[in-house]
């Protein structure tokens, strides 16, 4: 297969899968041997097995990493600081990009940027949203669930001390009754107190907070 031929293939998808290229009466091995000098010639990229990137200058459109993060872990969705740092809702820029996935916790790095995959039960795969990002989309946790995924994976995260040291910020954003529900589903003790804490601080709400 000629370059062209895979540009042609691709079309604006700003990221692809090995198998379209499996189609028809094709040597798979032929084909892997062709990726892989395409990779080698910076033309393009390799972000793990099977998934691949156009590079510049032949990309007609940039992956967003959010998009990216989607294709890299099925069963995920972007949540934690990136979510949050998306939302306005932490005022720093968060470089490496965080999803949370019932798959296994890995940490990627690839000419895209780097990835990072929290594991979560099944059970807790809910609250996201397919956004828009210009072209592209992704799911994204809503801000509800990015910051209740941020209190459950974070060891001491429902201390009154770490709730403030997140300096979160745009909290008229959040849906109090919302992050309520979404923290009941938990089902732990540290949620429940988090979310009191969190209220108190953000609100001057009165349930009970203690640091456990």
């Amino acid at each position: 297969m000629e370059f062209d031929s895979l540009l042609k293939l691709v079309g604006d998808e700003p990221i692809f899968n090995s198998s379209i290229l499996l189609a028809g009466n094709v040597d798979p091995k032929l084909i892997r041997i062709q990726l892989s000098r395409w990779v080698k010639a910076g033309k393009i990229y390799q972000l793990r097995r099977g998934l691949y990137s156009i590079a510049p200058p032949y990309q007609k459109k940039q992956p967003h990493p959010f998009l990216v993060a989607n294709h890299l872990q099925k069963a995920s969705y972007i949540s934690l600081q990136s979510a949050l740092s998306f939302y306005g809702l932490i005022p720093e820029v968060v470089n490496i990009t965080t999803s949370v996935s019932t798959g296994r916790p890995e940490r990627l790095e690839t000419p895209l940027g780097i990835f990072e995959f929290r594991h979560i039960k099944p059970e807790l795969l809910f609250g996201y949203r397919m956004v828009e990002l210009g072209e592209q989309s992704a799911f994204v946790a809503t801000p509800e669930k990015a910051l209740l995924d941020l209190i459950y994976l974070q060891a001491g995260s429902d201390s009154a001390a770490y709730l403030k040291e997140l300096r979160l910020q745009n909290t008229e954003k959040l849906d109090k009754d919302l992050l309520r529900k979404h923290s009941e589903k938990f089902n732990t003790p540290k949620l429940q107190n988090a979310v009191n804490g969190f209220l108190q601080i953000m609100y001057g709400e009165t349930e009970e907070f203690e640091d456990l």
